[in-house]
C-alpha cells in the first residue's frame, strides 16, 4: 500500500495537470488524446461513463505508450476490475464509501479515492491514503478547504477537481499539499464537438505552461 501511494504522488506531480476527459467513439479518445499529446499533457482521467470508456482505455494505451491513463469515476469493485484489465494506471473515485475504500486499498494499481470532508479523508488516511481527490472542490470551498486541510492532514496531499479553470490553476498549484489538479477547461464541449483539435491543443499547451511556471516559482 505505502509502494502504490507513493507512486500516486508521483504520477499526480509529474502530471501537474489532468484532464478529465468523457469520450463517446474510439475516434474521439484517438482525437482528444492525441491533442492533450501535443500540447504538453500525457497523462489524463478517462471517465468509466459512457459505453465505450473501457475499450477506449485499453485502446489507448495499447496505441499511445507514452499516455498515463487514471481511470476515472470508479464506483464499485467491477470498475476496478475493468479498469485494471484494460490497462489503467492508476484508479480515480469521486467519493469513497468504506467498501470501496477497501476494494481500492486491494486494488493492484495506485488509487486517488475521492472525498469532500475532513471526516471522509480522515477515514481514507486510517486505511493508509495519502494522496486523494478533493471533489467537488470549488463547491466545498476550494482554496479554502485546502488550507484548511493543510493543518490537522499535514501528511495529505490533494488533487482538487472541480470548479477549476485556467484563470484560477495557478494559485491552486501553488498550494503546498495539491500535488496536481484536475479539470476539463481545456475541453470544452463546443469544440470537441466541432472536432476543433487545435483550440485543444493550445488550451492544453497553456495548462502545461502553468505547472512550469508553478513548479519553478
Amino acid at each position: 500500500m505505502q509502494d502504490r501511494q507513493s507512486h500516486a504522488a508521483e504520477l499526480l506531480r509529474n502530471a501537474g495537470v489532468l484532464p478529465v476527459i468523457t469520450v463517446h467513439t474510439l475516434d474521439e479518445a484517438r482525437a482528444i488524446a492525441d491533442a492533450l499529446l501535443e500540447g504538453g499533457l500525457n497523462t489524463l482521467e478517462l471517465t468509466l461513463r459512457t459505453p465505450v470508456a473501457v475499450d477506449a482505455l485499453a485502446m489507448l494505451k495499447r496505441e499511445r505508450p507514452g499516455i498515463v491513463i487514471g481511470a476515472g469515476t470508479v464506483l464499485n469493485a467491477d470498475n476496478i476490475r475493468a479498469s485494471v484489465d484494460a490497462g489503467a494506471d492508476f484508479l480515480v473515485t469521486p467519493g469513497t464509501p468504506a467498501a470501496l475504500a477497501d476494494a481500492l486499498v486491494d486494488a493492484a494499481i495506485p488509487a486517488v479515492p475521492g472525498a469532500a470532508t475532513p471526516t471522509e479523508f480522515m477515514a481514507l488516511r486510517e486505511r493508509g491514503f495519502r494522496n486523494c481527490k478533493l471533489f467537488p472542490a470549488s463547491a466545498v470551498g476550494g482554496l479554502a478547504m485546502l488550507k484548511g486541510l493543510a493543518g490537522p492532514l499535514h501528511d495529505m496531499r490533494f488533487c482538487p477537481t472541480g470548479g477549476i479553470s485556467e484563470s484560477n490553476a495557478a494559485e491552486f498549484l501553488a498550494q503546498p499539499n495539491v500535488l496536481c489538479i484536475g479539470g476539463s477547461w481545456m475541453l470544452d464541449k463546443a469544440w470537441i464537438a466541432a472536432g476543433d483539435w487545435t483550440r485543444v491543443r493550445e488550451t492544453a499547451a497553456r495548462a502545461a505552461q502553468i505547472v512550469r511556471a508553478a513548479r519553478a516559482a
